[in-house]
């Protein structure tokens, strides 16, 4: 385990599911497919403290965006944003050219961070496969309440001169 610094913000990719899954719960957040293998998980440090946590679920040449939250006493401190920031470089990493989403209550923010609104039956053709993905399509009258969101990431990383 890495040492972290007290006041310090700290993002971390991790392997504690026990963490991830006692969060999102805390948040009645969804936790199925939180243990699929191919998903990248990040946690938000404050000193030692976990503050927040973002999943990303890659598929070939694109990604999920799934389960980010920050715990309500760290809200408006950009700990969101720098998940986001994160999960993003995780995604292009792992070799996805787009980022997908989907959001009930978050859609602002995810706009003021470049993404912007495709229909749902893309996400569900990119990435189908992906846990939340067939969770949401096993279960369409959750699906309908669901806005997705698109951002592409393919120029991240490229130096123009």
């Amino acid at each position: 385990m890495r040492r972290r610094r007290a006041g310090e913000l700290s993002i971390e990719q991790t392997r504690d599911l026990a963490t991830v899954r006692a969060m999102l719960s805390d948040a009645h957040m969804m936790i199925d497919g939180v243990d699929w293998p191919a998903a990248c998980y990040l946690l938000a440090y404050l000193g030692d403290e976990p503050v927040g946590v973002i999943g990303v679920e890659p598929r070939l040449d694109c990604a999920l965006i799934r389960s980010l939250y920050v715990t309500p006493a760290m809200r408006s401190r950009g700990i969101g944003a720098t998940l986001v920031a994160a999960a993003r470089k995780a995604a292009h990493t792992r070799g996805a050219r787009s980022l997908y989403l989907f959001s009930t209550g978050a859609g602002e923010f995810f706009q003021r961070l470049g993404f912007g609104n495709v229909p749902v039956a893309r996400v569900i053709e990119a990435l189908q496969g992906a846990p939340q993905v067939d969770y949401y399509v096993a279960r369409p009258d959750e699906l309908a309440r669901e806005v997705t969101y698109y951002l592409d990431i393919s120029e991240d990383g490229v130096v123009r001169r």
